[in-house]
């Protein structure tokens, strides 16, 4: 559920949808979600001064809220 919420909200803020990827890897204490877009892309998924990164971070720990682990949103360049 999170790793797809990821993927929602960056494929609807970029111009190259298909070039979104997003992976999820299970940990002992916490899950990692990777999230890769196009270079030219970048800027929006991280927003100004980071806020929309923020933003999804903070929505992560609202979906972990069932899950009882830890999410870590890793934004790949």
């Amino acid at each position: 559920m999170p790793k797809e919420l990821i993927e929602y909200i960056a494929r609807s803020l970029v111009d190259d949808p298909d070039e979104v990827l997003v992976t999820e890897t299970p940990g002992e204490q916490a899950a990692v979600i990777e999230l890769k877009v196009a270079k030219e892309d970048l800027g929006k998924v991280i927003g100004k001064q980071g806020r929309t990164a923020r933003a999804m971070r903070t929505l992560l720990s609202a979906a972990r809220a069932g899950a009882g682990k830890r999410l870590v949103l890793e934004i790949l360049e």
